[in-house]
């Protein structure tokens, strides 16, 4: 078992990054509740595309080993989950995570997202990503930034866009959303891209 990592032994650079509307930091023990109750209420909202929820996907314990996964994740520079918050308020309003951080000759990670139905479609997803970008890039030292969603989640393929991405391909069956093997547009961002 790896130890959840508090504010004062986490990895410098995963910590609070603010945008313009919203600011993204590591989750918490404390962000559970909040988490969890977010998470059911929009659960018809993002389980269409998400991967299958486990059974347990919102008690406390599961939560507790996502954290001591993402803490292993960035102590070995492989992801960052970041919790996203309203600027205005402080209040949780989604997720999102820089997975399969590669090093070498790539120098690239993927960005995944979520957002609670009441805060959909107001912009915020979308400076949550854009900061997340300049994390990848100022932080990290990426080259590149990819991203994937369903042909038909027109609001992501949408959000993607007015961050910078650009959509480069379509891949056949490529993620298990849902239960299903789905196809899904292929974006990516690199450093020297406009943003």
């Amino acid at each position: 078992m790896f130890p959840i990592l508090d504010r004062m032994t986490r990895p410098p650079l995963w910590r609070r990054y603010d945008g313009e509307t919203t600011f993204v930091r590591p989750p918490e023990a404390r962000d559970w509740l909040p988490w969890a109750e977010l998470r059911a209420e929009s659960r018809a909202f993002l389980e269409p595309w998400e991967p299958t929820w486990p059974k347990d996907a919102l008690v406390k314990d599961a939560f507790r080993r996502r954290l001591q996964r993402y803490t292993r994740d960035a102590r070995d520079d492989e992801g960052y989950a970041f919790l996203v918050f309203r600027k205005s308020d402080d209040f949780l309003i989604g997720g999102l995570n820089l997975s399969n951080v590669t090093r070498g000759i790539r120098q690239s990670c993927s960005v995944g997202y979520w957002i609670g139905q009441r805060f959909a479609r107001q912009g915020l997803m979308t400076d949550a990503v854009r900061t997340s970008v300049t994390f990848a890039f100022d932080q990290l030292r990426l080259h590149r930034v990819e991203a994937g969603c369903v042909p038909t989640n027109l609001a992501s393929r949408r959000l993607l866009l007015k961050s910078g991405f650009q959509e480069e391909g379509f891949a056949r069956k490529y993620l298990n959303i849902n239960g299903r093997w789905h196809d899904h547009l292929l974006f990516a961002i690199l450093g020297p891209d406009p943003r």
